[in-house]
């Protein structure tokens, strides 16, 4: 099944699944915290998932759902930036 034709973007930069990208990164930053990483290490782990999440979404869905690679790969590059910049203001 391909989750993307369902959440349509919004625009080049988010969607729906945005949301769920800054509420895992506060989460996963958080959860990292509490096991005794250092804020660094925590941003890092966000950073690490969201990373390995978007290979993995590339690999199931590839480009063809957002309508170009120039859409995915800004929808990508925001996925990655908002569940970053998450983590780090949750260690801040």
């Amino acid at each position: 099944m391909k989750i993307a034709k369902y959440f349509q973007a919004i625009n080049a930069w988010g969607d729906v699944w945005t949301a769920w990208h800054i509420a895992c990164g506060a989460f996963i930053a958080k959860v990292c915290l509490w096991l005794g990483c250092t804020p660094v290490s925590a941003v890092l782990w966000v950073f690490g998932i969201g990373i390995v999440w978007e290979v993995f979404e590339y690999y199931v869905e590839g480009w063809k759902p957002y309508g170009s690679k120039g859409l995915w790969l800004k929808n990508t590059i925001s996925d990655v930036v908002v569940e970053t910049g998450i983590a780090i203001w949750i260690v801040l």
